[in-house]
């Protein structure tokens, strides 16, 4: 129990903050707390605050994660029910969709197409859902001065690979309206990729600019993070060639 509202500075003496009306018993996040609460909750329950919450990832992404994860949570919307959410609607587009990234690709040379770089793009949603626990190890290791465990990078990436949801959700319904060709596709492929790089910067060195860092840092840093999660992706790939290769 707290003295003072987290969310909204104001006393308190009671279980809830009679000025904003969040639990005056919210805390740090910890691995226990991330799957007995926020996972079970995120599934279960649905929160106010989407178009806040949407409205803040995309104007100012790292100062408002930060301060959720700090305890101003009221205001927002549960991170993992925004991830679900965001990846049925993509789900749902998916039938509808006519970007195929094999077109990228010639008859000739399909065949030879690495299976592990075929089944990211084929999966591109499932990959950023996936691409979450390793991020948020990078993110830790990058970052590990700030004093931020483990769990809360699960948050901070959760809310991030939601956004970039959110983008590749609007870059598919732009996509409906046009007949689906190489040129389409790579022009969307692309944009999404210069998106999430140019965002992921943003919303790091906005993340962490309390934490200590001079702006360079914070900046080599956050660029750190997607460069050593392409270095990872880069030595999976070949570990799973070389797998793949033996099997034949």
């Amino acid at each position: 129990m707290y003295d003072k509202c987290l969310n909204c500075s104001q006393p308190v003496s009671t279980k809830f903050c009679s000025s904003c009306g969040q639990k005056s018993s919210t805390h740090r996040y910890s691995l226990k707390h991330f799957i007995e609460h926020d996972l079970i909750h995120g599934v279960w329950h649905v929160d106010k605050g989407i178009l806040f919450t949407v409205k803040e990832l995309f104007t100012r992404p790292g100062n408002s994660v930060r301060e959720y994860i700090l305890g101003k949570r009221v205001n927002y919307f549960n991170f993992i029910t925004l991830l679900l959410l965001t990846a049925t609607i993509s789900a749902v587009l998916s039938h509808y969709s006519t970007i195929e990234y094999s077109s990228l690709v010639s008859e000739e040379g399909k065949a030879s197409v690495d299976s592990f770089e075929n089944l990211v793009t084929s999966y591109l949603k499932f990959f950023l859902l996936l691409s979450i626990p390793f991020n948020s190890f990078f993110s830790y290791i990058w970052f590990r001065k700030a004093e931020f465990n483990y769990s809360e990078h699960l948050v901070l990436n959760s809310y991030k690979t939601a956004a970039e949801m959110i983008a590749s959700i609007v870059l598919t319904v732009i996509a409906l309206f046009f007949k689906s060709t190489p040129t389409l596709v790579s022009i969307y492929f692309t944009g999404f990729c210069l998106f999430s790089l140019g965002y992921g910067i943003w919303f790091y060195s906005q993340f962490f600019s309390q934490s200590g860092y001079s702006k360079a840092s914070l900046i080599f840093r956050s660029i750190m993070i997607p460069v050593s999660f392409m270095l990872f992706q880069c030595i999976v790939g070949l570990i799973w060639g070389f797998l793949a290769l033996m099997l034949k």
